[in-house]
């Protein structure tokens, strides 16, 4: 995609009413909110709004700003198709580069003037008399035909249920919500956690740390990350020659894709990867008891394949201990492990993750018949292809159910659910339809068809608990599968599986029939 658009929308006149008419309310400016942005603007549409409830664009790349963040797949994928960009200074980029690439790409493509920032959606109400959403936000209201929400899943972190964690006196703060003001020079840490923020921050702060205490539920599986800076030459290779960059990332993406054989096809294909991740930890980690508490006992997989070449000899150093004991409880100066020891400690890193399988942004958001989508999902996520709810008219989600992925970049699954959703709204307007919801039916086709491509892979059967399962065990977080399959599957608007409404017709009866 390329923009050739460079109107921008005129300010509201004065005296404007108080709630904003627009065709399309965007939530969140993440890779999803922008791409969903862009792909709008790319074809002239002009009346829609970003709600962003931080001050400026990124999503999770703005919020996850802890010492050492940084992504885990290149970033010649790791970035939008129709935006390379030739200049990373990394194969790997750190957070603030992430960051900048999104800001650059709002701007390059017009959609920071669509964004309204400090506008968190407090609640979306269906009203099916106007047949519009009617979206409460901390910046004012909004009434849409179409709702988007990209509201990602590592959006709104989860604070563990620790016993006297409220009467800690020292600092706690969450690596989404880090406090780059407060200095660690010397101080006794607590990071509890040690999933893929964890691996990144304990090697980060450990140098300059007094003591450091890693708090340790079940260990990661850990591969070599293999990061180099990419020289001047090569940058300017990819800005002379783009399809070199496009071809790299091609080859990228094939490569990480072989994983999927292993995953969910036949976890033999897997066995050279533990192998890789086995004497990763023995070449890192010489002391046989530190070793054998820091190797996993279930199938590689199974959880996220973290990569790090630091995490392993941080944990190891003089002043770092790893405590494998559960937290018993945390006093006002101090952590208390089950096994009774008490750690003195001046600060709490709470590296505990996300809500992923419980999105807070699905309590905010009503459908037609007066429940919450939370509710609806009482019993698990379900959705039409990742994307739409049945009850939900007008609604399309992005980075919602079985869309995340283990092995490669989220942004080729956001890129395929963007074409997806632009194709139904195209619909809409060649079909004259208002209103535009899935029907039962096709939700629970694709629920059945995500349960058997889920059956037998590694993260049903591969012997740990993840949050890619949601409390009864059910996948409903990740694509089970080849992620081509998915863009195949929803390469076009499946028109069949939906019921449209004209403007002729205005009674709910007819939608339902």
């Amino acid at each position: 995609m390329t923009s050739t658009l460079e109107s921008q929308p005129a300010p509201a006149p004065a005296g404007a009413p108080a709630v904003r008419e627009v065709r399309v309310a965007i939530i969140g400016s993440g890779f999803a909110g922008l791409g969903m942005a862009i792909a709008l603007r790319n074809r002239g549409e002009q009346d829609f709004v970003v709600l962003e409830r931080a001050g400026d664009v990124g999503g999770t790349w703005r919020d996850n700003a802890y010492p050492g963040a940084a992504c885990d797949v290149q970033s010649n994928l790791y970035s939008f198709s129709f935006a390379p960009n030739p200049d990373w200074p990394r194969s790997y980029s750190e957070q603030p580069e992430i960051q900048a690439y999104l800001q650059g790409t709002a701007d390059r493509y017009g959609v920071r003037a669509h964004c309204v920032f400090g506008a968190e959606v407090t609640a979306a109400r269906w009203d099916h008399t106007d047949r519009r959403w009617h979206v409460t936000t901390t910046a004012g209201e909004f009434r849409a035909r179409v709702l988007v929400s990209a509201a990602g899943a590592l959006a709104d972190p989860t604070y563990p249920d620790i016993p006297g964690l409220a009467s800690f006196t020292g600092t706690v703060m969450h690596s989404a919500r880090w406090d780059a003001d407060h200095d660690l020079a010397g101080e006794r840490v607590a990071v509890i956690g040690t999933g893929a923020s964890a691996i990144q921050i304990v090697p980060a702060i450990q140098p300059q740390v007094a003591g450091l205490t890693v708090y340790q539920r079940t260990p990661p599986w850990i591969v070599p990350r293999t990061d180099r800076p990419v020289p001047p030459w090569k940058q300017r290779l990819y800005r002379l020659v783009p399809g070199l960059q496009k071809s790299v990332r091609g080859l990228l993406y094939l490569t990480r894709e072989l994983l999927v054989v292993g995953m969910a096809k036949n976890r033999r294909f897997l066995r050279p990867v533990g192998r890789l991740a086995r004497a990763h930890l023995h070449r890192q980690v010489r002391d046989p008891k530190l070793r054998a508490a820091l190797t996993p006992d279930y199938t590689i997989g199974c959880k996220r394949i973290l990569i790090s070449n630091d995490y392993y000899p941080a944990v190891a150093a003089p002043n770092a201990e790893l405590v494998t004991a559960g937290i018993a409880e945390v006093r006002p100066r101090s952590i208390v492990t089950q096994d009774g020891i008490e750690r003195p400690t001046d600060t709490i890193v709470l590296a505990t993750g996300f809500h992923v399988t419980d999105l807070p942004i699905a309590g905010r958001i009503t459908g037609r018949d007066g429940r919450t989508l939370a509710e609806v999902w009482a019993e698990g996520m379900v959705s039409n292809r990742s994307t739409a709810v049945a009850g939900f008219p007008n609604l399309f989600l992005l980075v919602g159910p079985n869309v995340g992925v283990g092995h490669t970049s989220m942004v080729y699954m956001i890129e395929s659910q963007l074409a997806y959703v632009d194709d139904a709204l195209q619909t809409m307007t060649a079909e004259g339809l208002e209103v535009l919801e899935t029907t039962p039916a096709a939700q629970q086709a694709y629920r059945e068809l995500i349960a058997r491509k889920s059956q037998g892979t590694v993260w049903l059967a591969g012997g740990c608990a993840s949050w890619y399962l949601d409390r009864h065990g059910h996948n409903t977080t990740l694509w089970p599968d080849f992620t081509f399959r998915f863009r195949r599957l929803v390469r076009r608007f499946d028109r069949e599986n939906y019921v449209g409404l004209r403007a002729e017709a205005r009674t709910r009866q007819e939608v339902a029939a």
